[in-house]
């Protein structure tokens, strides 16, 4: 009796570690499961040429990831130029499901397609992340009579086409709109609004020589120039003072009175139908470079504000903007 006894306990003991033995192999199975990581070079497209926003964003993340250790695959920057980035779009769009190729947008992205200028928009790609936000200055010469927006304003409430305003995009995109978005809530008829495009970057010798009146910009590109004593910057866009030598000297509309603001969001696309895991990896990496303290020093070089969203954030964030921007450019009779 005490032999089946032991017997019978044996083959319970079997059995149960046979249980344990097949649940412990398929945890391990699923923890251990192969996730997705880069296996070739990754190329990101900077549609635009050296030395723009969409550059230097794209370098700064590129050097992040590969000197933080972050990503270990070779990340490459290539610049696309043409039609306002749409050059750019349409090649990462014709790279479909790859998760090698990717490229940094902005504001551009919704404006272009909006125009009639591209027939790619944000739809057609796959949002990864979104990590920055920059935002616009409005500059005059140093010796121009206004000295606030407010003052700036009130004129362009008497007669809006007196003042020309210049910016380096086409009319309906990013320059001109983030001048108007301002303006509009300032009370200006902004249909009356005379706007300049400049295509050869020669806007601010036409500030400077008092070929136009107001350069619309990005803050970065005002630094210079302001320690320089060649212009001042009578208003920025954030909703508080930027941080960093001369940024913090730049007044807000919103504390002018004015309320509005226009964030210039910047982040990474992918090619339609990319890989629910692929994406899942880079919305990792990119948090992950958005809380190192390496990119939070670039940040505070360029003007930077942190502003990561996800993916499913970054769809939901676009889709609200791209409805506000219609608004304002049917407003405008620029829609398409």
């Amino acid at each position: 009796m005490k032999k089946v006894f032991i017997g019978i306990v044996f083959v319970i003991l079997l059995i149960f570690s046979a249980a344990c033995s097949g649940g412990d192999e398929g945890a391990s199975g699923t923890e251990g499961s192969k996730e997705w990581k880069p296996e070739k070079p990754i190329e990101i497209v900077a549609p635009a040429g050296a030395g723009g926003g969409w550059d230097t964003t794209a370098r700064m993340a590129a050097k992040v990831f590969t000197e933080e250790e972050i990503i270990d695959s070779d990340i490459g920057v290539v610049n696309k130029a043409g039609g306002g980035g749409a050059v750019g779009w349409a090649y990462v769009a014709g790279q479909e499901g790859s998760p090698y190729n990717m490229f940094v947008a902005s504001p551009p992205l919704l404006f272009i397609p909006l125009n009639g200028q591209s027939e790619y928009g944000h739809e057609d790609f796959t949002p990864i992340a979104n990590v920055i936000a920059d935002y616009a200055a409005f500059a005059v010469a140093a010796d121009a009579k206004w000295d606030n927006l407010n003052e700036l304003f009130d004129d362009m409430k008497k007669d809006p086409s007196s003042i020309t305003v210049v910016g380096t995009s086409s009319p309906g995109s990013m320059d001109h709109i983030q001048f108007v978005q301002i303006a509009k809530a300032a009370g200006v008829d902004v249909t009356k609004i005379k706007y300049v495009s400049d295509q050869d970057g020669v806007g601010l010798t036409q500030l400077l020589n008092g070929s136009v009146d107001v350069f619309s910009t990005g803050v970065s590109e005002t630094v210079e120039q302001v320690k320089a004593g060649t212009i001042k910057v009578l208003g920025v866009t954030s909703e508080e003072r930027l941080e960093g030598e001369v940024l913090e000297d730049f007044p807000t509309a919103k504390e002018q009175g004015i309320d509005a603001t226009f964030v210039n969001w910047r982040g990474f696309f992918g090619p339609p139908n990319m890989d629910e895991e692929a994406i899942a990896y880079y919305e990792e990496k990119f948090k992950e470079l958005s809380d190192s303290e390496a990119f939070a020093d670039i940040r505070k070089q360029f003007g930077w504000d942190e502003m990561y969203m996800n993916s499913e954030e970054y769809q939901q964030f676009l889709d609200e903007k791209k409805g506000e921007i219609q608004s304002l450019l049917d407003e405008l009779g620029l829609g398409e």
